[in-house]
């Protein structure tokens, strides 16, 4: 039997990425909200999801207890589920093509936290020129001696190649020119006058890995993108180069950047995202004195999580009376409306 559409109903486990999102759902008076709670038996967990038109799940994969993520087997438990939004720009715990095979709707939150992204890449970039890292484990260590060993970089005049320019590629594009920095960038989604439209030159990423002083990823974790980042790849950078990532693991070979490291190949790198989140304590990156460490929290301020939590909901709300905005499968449209559509017949 269909579900009631008089009231659209947004289900998430445990807890909301932020009040943001109860509050701003609570503006749209056909959205019902529910939590969800995990301490309790997975078939009456599912049960709940089971009732619910519209899924808020966790993004990271890591935090999210593998049988809800957004698999095939997952939506079959769920026949009338339209929405699932991501808790942020990323939506590595759903299954798009499955998603849309079923009928669903994907929405994440690009560029809800595109300014806290921007400003911790630039951060790590900053600190690795000026061998912060290095710096401080000498001087925890109780072995500076020479300050001039520790000499570092300015940006300033610098040439950076940014590895995809959406919303975060784009706003580092604006922070490194006030630096007077040669920005560089590989999108292949992007024409040459869109990418100077948003302050950089469009290179293929060898010419850019080849160029750059600094190379800064902000690309998604896609098939094509999985394992680009990779001894070869690393192998085409500019001896004392640095590379920060902050975009998604798996992207980057993280033994092939150690060995790069310990070649002395690499002048540093910045790390926000890892195969394993958090990575252990063991991890021989944490150990090298050139690496500066995070574990995915670029985008983990109070500014960015209230304005992405705000987002996802907004997008539930569209979604009751038409397409919700930033649609990851937007070929699915068709099917989507025509599915909800449905559910308010078998509702009147």
């Amino acid at each position: 039997m269909s579900l009631n559409l008089s009231r659209f109903r947004v289900g998430y486990l445990e807890r909301p990425m932020n009040e943001s999102f109860l509050t701003t759902a609570a503006g749209f008076p056909d959205l019902e909200v529910r939590r969800i709670a995990l301490d309790q038996p997975e078939a009456a967990v599912a049960a709940a999801l089971a009732e619910c038109h519209g899924y808020y799940a966790w993004a990271a994969r890591h935090e999210l207890p593998l049988p809800w993520h957004v698999t095939p087997a997952l939506l079959a438990r769920l026949p009338d589920l339209l929405v699932v939004a991501s808790y942020g720009a990323g939506y590595d715990t759903i299954d798009v093509e499955a998603c849309t095979a079923a009928g669903v709707a994907v929405v994440n939150q690009a560029g809800g936290n595109a300014e806290g992204v921007a400003e911790h890449a630039l951060g790590m970039i900053l600190l690795l020129l000026k061998r912060v890292p290095e710096a401080q484990a000498a001087m925890r260590a109780g072995t500076v001696s020479d300050r001039n060993a520790l000499i570092g970089r300015e940006l300033a005049g610098r040439t950076v190649g940014l590895v995809g320019l959406g919303h975060v590629g784009a706003r580092m594009a604006q922070l490194l020119a006030v630096f007077g920095c040669r920005v560089l960038a590989a999108d292949p989604a992007l024409d040459a006058a869109t990418i100077a439209g948003r302050g950089a030159t469009k290179v293929e990423l060898p010419e850019l890995l080849g160029a750059a002083d600094i190379v800064s990823l902000h690309c998604p974790l896609t098939a094509e993108t999985r394992g680009m980042i990779d001894a070869a790849a690393i192998g085409r950078m500019r001896p004392g180069a640095i590379l920060v990532t902050t975009a998604r693991g798996f992207i980057l070979d993280e033994a092939a950047l150690l060995s790069a490291l310990q070649e002395g190949r690499l002048g540093g790198a910045g790390l926000d995202v890892w195969e394993e989140e958090p990575p252990p304590a063991s991890h021989p990156l944490l150990a090298h004195p050139a690496v500066l460490a995070s574990p995915h929290t670029a985008g983990v301020t109070a500014e960015s999580r209230a304005r992405v939590a705000s987002m996802a909901a907004e997008a539930f709300g569209a979604a009751v009376h038409g397409l919700p905005p930033r649609l990851v499968n937007p070929e699915v449209a068709d099917r989507f409306l025509a599915r909800r559509d449905a559910l308010l017949r078998a509702a009147a």
